[in-house]
Order: structure tokens, then C-alpha cells, then sequence
């Protein structure tokens, strides 16, 4: 069996379960370059932990981790809700008109495309490339479609609600915590799925593109939660999640596990990049703990910072920028 990397511990205070939280700050400021000078003066050393003072000049600690720079927005208007209208000044791609009514991703738009599905003007059309003009009429299974603006909303999932557009036995969905229609968003769809009881960041949004690539495993978009079980985990049996669990649907790992704190055996941070059913809780129980408490704190680099539970907010240029990044769009 190939061995697993080395367990780290992420010293911090136990979290408080409250109303909002958001993510544990898993670090702590950056260390200065090893050669160069830190405030103080004393030249730093490669790799050794950042010690941080208090106001009264007494250590605090060292963080294992330094803190990643993040770079600022250049101005207001990368802060502000992001929207965009498709413009059918120039002609577009049938793919991307259907994509943009919300309908479909541009992918399975070509495969409606080849199953003659599509009708432009009142004719099928089965022709990769056909373009759409300004007052074409596109009907898809026979209904017209249009395209919409494009609409990025991030909800912080709240507890007993269920991560789909609609539900036959009528139980309450994350659709019904975000007033769409009175904001002017069509089509909207949540990305991925939450289990009816983990909470966290889950977007929304009407972008077929981007849902496809984001939840597409050839992307490998990093997911990480905050698991608190109802037994004390070993650090063997953290070890176990790293190298692999054998699961009914195969094998599963973990890319990053810490415990948040030393005193607290069974409060983790978890990364994987895998999106498969009730993933987490399947690898603990195979380990034989239970989750008791499941909570998505990073989505894509998507966090739930100044978001309460069951609130939202609507993505900003650039959030939406970075997501377009990393799916390569």
C-alpha cells in the first residue's frame, strides 16, 4: 500500500456551530522570503512558521501555513454583481443561443442540434455551425426559446432543504431561498449537489457552460469541508482517507485532511476534487465514524464569507472571472 503524506494539524480555537460561520482561517500571514529582511529587520528563514504578536507584543503562535496572497480588485466595478446579455448584433452559433436560454450546456445543445430537435425559423436544423441573427425564431422540442442574461448566484445552504429545481413530495428546495423572478434571473439551476443536510456554498446560476465544466471531473475543481464526526478519528484512520477508501462505486481519497484542532479529535478540514454521492459521510462511515455535522466551505475558491446561512449574493465580475479561469473559458 503506498504511503500516505505526512498528517497535518491546524491549530485554532473549536468552532463555535453558530448561525453564518464562515471558513476556519487555516492561516495565519505570510513569511517572508528566506535571504530577505522581515519588519524587524532579522533576516527570516526559509520555511519557518510566521510568529504573530498581539497588540501588547506577546506571541499569539505560529501558523503552519502562510497566508496566500490574494490579489485586490482594480477597481468598484469588479466587486459589483456580474451580468451579461448575449449580443445578437453579429450573428452566433446556434449552440450558444440555445446554451444561453438555459436550456442546455453548449455540448448537449449539439447533440439536440443532431437529433434534429432544433428548428430555426420553422425549419430543423441537423448543421453544426448554423448562426442566429437578430429576430430568428429557435424552437427546442418544439418549444421557442430565448436567450437570458447570465445570472451567478452563491447561497450558503442552510440545513433540511434539498438541492433541486422541484420536488414531487413537496419538501422545501434551495430554489425556494432566492427570489428569482422578482431579480429578473431565468433558468436558474443549482451547480452540483449538496445533501439534504450539508450546508455550505452552492451556486446557482443559468450558465450552461460553466455548470458543465464545474462539475465535470476532467476539471478536478477542489471542493473542502468542514466535518465534525460523533467519535474521536485516528490519525491511522485519517491516514486511511488519504491513501484510498475502497467504496462501492470505487476507490475514493482525500487530497488534504487536518484536524482543526489537537484537543479536538473529531473536528476535520477535508479536500477532495471528486463530486460523487454523499462522497464525505461514505468515506467516514467506511472508516466506521459517523458525520454528525457537514458543511462546504470552499466551492472553486467560492467561500461563504459574509453570507448567512440560507442567504445569498450574487457573484461578483471578479468571482466570476476567477470560476471562468479555472474551467479554461
Amino acid at each position: 500500500m503506498p504511503k500516505a503524506p505526512p498528517i497535518k494539524t491546524v491549530k485554532m480555537k473549536p468552532m463555535k456551530h453558530r448561525k453564518g460561520n464562515a471558513r476556519p482561517n487555516l492561516s495565519a500571514g505570510p513569511t517572508p522570503p528566506a535571504g530577505k529582511s522581515s519588519p524587524s529587520g532579522k533576516p527570516a528563514s526559509a520555511g519557518k512558521p510566521t510568529e504573530h504578536k498581539s497588540s501588547d507584543g506577546k506571541a499569539k503562535g505560529k501558523s503552519a501555513f502562510p497566508r496566500k496572497r490574494t490579489r485586490k480588485p482594480d477597481s468598484d466595478v469588479e466587486k459589483r454583481p456580474f451580468e451579461h446579455t448575449l449580443d445578437l448584433s453579429e450573428p452566433v452559433r446556434l449552440n450558444r443561443f440555445i446554451a444561453r436560454s438555459g436550456t442546455s450546456s453548449r455540448r448537449e445543445a449539439d447533440s439536440l442540434i443532431e437529433q434534429g430537435l432544433v428548428k430555426l425559423n420553422g425549419e430543423v436544423v441537423t448543421e453544426m455551425g448554423t448562426k442566429v441573427s437578430h429576430g430568428d425564431r429557435v424552437e427546442v422540442n418544439g418549444k421557442r426559446i430565448v436567450p437570458t442574461d447570465k445570472h451567478y448566484v452563491l447561497l450558503n445552504k442552510p440545513t433540511d432543504t434539498i438541492t433541486t429545481t422541484s420536488d414531487e413530495k413537496g419538501r422545501k428546495s434551495v430554489m425556494d431561498l432566492v427570489e428569482f423572478e422578482s431579480n429578473g434571473m431565468k433558468g436558474m439551476f443549482p451547480v452540483g449537489r449538496l445533501d439534504r443536510h450539508t450546508t455550505g456554498v452552492l451556486l446557482i446560476t443559468n450558465d450552461g457552460d460553466l455548470a458543465h465544466r464545474l462539475t465535470h471531473p476532467s476539471y478536478e475543481i477542489d471542493k473542502e469541508y468542514q466535518v465534525e464526526t460523533t467519535a474521536v478519528v485516528s490519525s491511522a484512520d485519517m491516514n486511511k482517507l488519504l491513501v484510498g477508501i475502497q467504496l462501492e462505486d470505487g476507490l475514493a481519497k482525500a487530497d488534504r485532511i487536518e484536524r482543526v484542532d489537537d484537543r479536538i479529535g473529531n473536528l476535520f478540514i477535508i479536500s477532495i476534487h471528486e463530486g460523487r454521492n454523499r462522497q464525505i459521510r461514505r468515506m467516514f462511515e467506511a472508516i466506521g465514524a459517523e458525520v454528525k455535522k457537514l458543511d462546504r466551505i470552499n466551492y472553486a475558491g467560492l467561500t461563504t464569507k459574509g453570507v448567512r446561512k440560507g442567504k445569498w449574493k450574487r457573484l461578483s465580475r471578479q468571482e466570476v472571472t476567477m470560476l471562468y479561469r479555472k474551467v479554461k473559458l
